[in-house]
């Protein structure tokens, strides 16, 4: 297994910033459930690692698939590095397409979250931010995080997206176990 790292910004009843408030996105999602947004999604909960692009080294720790730049890190302490905030934010190590469940892999120092769906470039949750697939999973499928619990669900949900959307960008999609750093960050 290999376990990738990011910093992102948190989303929950404190945001109220670039005009999209916590209660505008709950109104919009119709996702009343959630207690906060633990997303992958670089438009819901963006990315606070800076890489320095002119830096040859910095490419060392890029996480790259096919030609899209994933927004995950080869290592926690580039993460750390490059971070570029000192508020609140969530440190998440995560597993692309993990073969089995994760909720039992215990990281030292995270809980295991849920899962995302992210579209194939991984900058979208189709989970969280393509204004719902109600043929495929509905609001209370996710969790109070906006991401599933169950394994096999999230791949049922994965293959169902598809099926159900075949001409949709965002529903072909990557699944990603994703676990929150209990201190760091909070």
């Amino acid at each position: 297994m290999t376990f990738l790292y990011t910093a992102r910004a948190t989303y929950d009843r404190t945001y109220d910033e670039d005009g999209m408030s916590w209660d505008k996105y709950i109104a919009w999602s119709k996702l009343n459930h959630l207690t906060e947004l633990v997303s992958l999604d670089g438009m819901l909960n963006e990315t606070l690692v800076e890489p320095d692009y002119d830096n040859a080294d910095d490419w060392n720790f890029i996480h790259i698939v096919a030609q899209y730049q994933t927004g995950f890190f080869t290592t926690f302490d580039f993460v750390i590095k490059r971070l570029k905030t000192k508020g609140r934010f969530n440190l998440l190590t995560v597993l692309i397409e993990p073969d089995e469940d994760c909720k039992d892999i215990n990281v030292d120092g995270y809980e295991f979250v849920g899962y995302d769906l992210l579209d194939q470039d991984f900058s979208t949750s189709a989970l969280t931010n393509c204004g719902g697939f109600d043929e495929t999973f509905l609001p209370t499928d996710l969790n109070e995080k906006g991401l599933v619990d169950d394994f096999a669900k999230t791949y049922d949900i994965k293959k169902r997206l598809l099926e159900n959307n075949p001409n949709e960008y965002h529903a072909d999609t990557n699944v990603i176990a994703v676990w929150r750093h209990e201190t760091i960050g909070r």
